[in-house]
C-alpha cells in the first residue's frame, strides 16, 4: 500500500492581485477535486491577510500527486497567475505521525 502525500502549499499575491489569485484558485477547485487520487484539496486564506493563500492537499499516492502537477488545472493556474504572485508557490510535504483516533488524528 502506498502512503498518501500531504502537501501544504502557500501562494502570496502581489499587491493589487489578491482578487485575481483568489478567483483563479477558487475556480480550479472543482477540477482538482475530480482528479484521480485527490483526497483533499482545501483552499484557505491566512487569517488577517488578503493576499496569502494556503492549500492543504492530500493525494492517494506520489503518482496521483505527480499527475496533478502535470494536469490541466495546474497548467491553467500557472498561466493565469504567472505575473500575479510575489514569488513561486512554497510547498511543504508532511509525514503523518499516527496517534489517537485515525480520522481525527491525521489529514
Amino acid at each position: 500500500m502506498t502512503n498518501p502525500v500531504v502537501v501544504v502549499a502557500t501562494l502570496v499575491a502581489k499587491p493589487g492581485q489578491e482578487e485575481l489569485v483568489e478567483k483563479t484558485l477558487t475556480a480550479a477547485v472543482p477540477a482538482v477535486h475530480a482528479e484521480p487520487g485527490c483526497l483533499r484539496y482545501a483552499l484557505h486564506r491566512k487569517a488577517g491577510t488578503t493576499g496569502e493563500f494556503v492549500v492543504i492537499e492530500k493525494w492517494a499516492s506520489q503518482e496521483a500527486f505527480g499527475a496533478h502537477l502535470k494536469g490541466a488545472a495546474m497548467r491553467d493556474i500557472g498561466t493565469a497567475l504567472a505575473q500575479a504572485l510575489a514569488g513561486p508557490p512554497q510547498a511543504e510535504f508532511l509525514d503523518a505521525i499516527p496517534a489517537g483516533d485515525a480520522d481525527a488524528g491525521a489529514v
